[in-house]
């Protein structure tokens, strides 16, 4: 089935040199031949994402974009670690090989990982895939069950628990994306304070249990089994992750969900098929 993530030609000036990159990971991953063959998957606004084509084995490389950028916002290293350690516990995860620190191989840090080559849904269902009701309603609920998965990890066991502040995560997401709303007003843009206000008023406790929490759990950031469709086989981008509210995470892919009812609007903002 040809519904895998296809890279393209690499854009004009995001360039990476195979002969730099090539010494490097040979001398970190044993059984290569070759050059790689380089090209770039088109989406992932926030970090580019490479695909390395070598006669043995497929990678995936992810750097933080080009010019001037908050290393907070691009932590190749924390990316990886996170990959590394929860891949145990979350098998979901794609293996991650090598990350480099030193910025004169390739002009910033990165790091690589495997590539899983499977089935990523965009805004609708592929109709060659032949889901009924059934199927439809039954991978939505394989969808749910590895976020579930994903929040019973024992992230103390991963060596994680210092990935975030579960304590008050609730009030640092509203108050987070308060302040980030209101930096960006323009004259026009609808005034919030009425929104604002209903947030913090309806805010919860703090959930008696933490968890690590995606961030950015959707349907184009999991991968489907090519020969069953029906199975989650990887999940990606994992640059938001951090420890939380598990029902935050919830509520953030349910946020993706169209309902037939929802207006117009609203509609043509779906990403994923719901």
């Amino acid at each position: 089935m040809a519904f895998t993530d296809q890279s393209t030609r690499v854009r004009d000036g995001e360039e990476l040199d195979a002969s730099l990159i090539d010494p490097y990971l040979k001398a970190h991953i044993p059984g290569l031949t070759g050059l790689p063959r380089i090209s770039q998957f088109p989406g992932g606004a926030s970090n580019l994402t490479y695909l390395l084509e070598y006669p043995e084995q497929e990678f995936v490389l992810r750097r933080p974009p080009f010019g001037h950028k908050a290393k907070s916002a691009h932590d190749m290293g924390r990316e990886f670690r996170i990959l590394n350690q929860l891949r145990e516990g979350f098998p979901y995860c794609p293996k991650a090989y090598v990350h480099c620190t030193d910025e004169s191989v390739i002009g910033a840090e990165f790091y690589v990982m495997e590539r899983v080559k499977g089935i990523i849904l965009r805004s609708d269902l592929p109709p060659e895939l032949g889901f009924d009701a059934a199927r439809t309603e039954a991978l939505c609920k394989s969808f749910i069950d590895r976020l579930v998965e994903l929040h019973r990890v024992d992230y103390n066991a991963c060596g994680l628990a210092d990935l975030g502040k579960p304590q008050g995560y609730v009030a640092r997401q509203i108050r987070g994306w308060s302040e980030r709303y209101e930096k960006a007003l323009t004259p026009d843009a609808p005034q919030w304070q009425a929104v604002k206000d209903w947030l913090n008023d309806k805010m919860p406790a703090d959930h008696p249990t933490s968890s690590i929490v995606h961030n950015d759990y959707r349907f184009d950031n999991v991968i489907l089994d090519p020969e069953n469709p029906m199975q989650i086989i990887g999940v990606l981008d994992w640059e938001l992750t951090t420890l939380g509210d598990p029902l935050m995470d919830l509520g953030n892919s349910l946020a993706y969900w169209i309902e037939a009812d929802d207006p117009a609007p609203v509609q043509l903002m779906r990403r994923q098929p719901s």
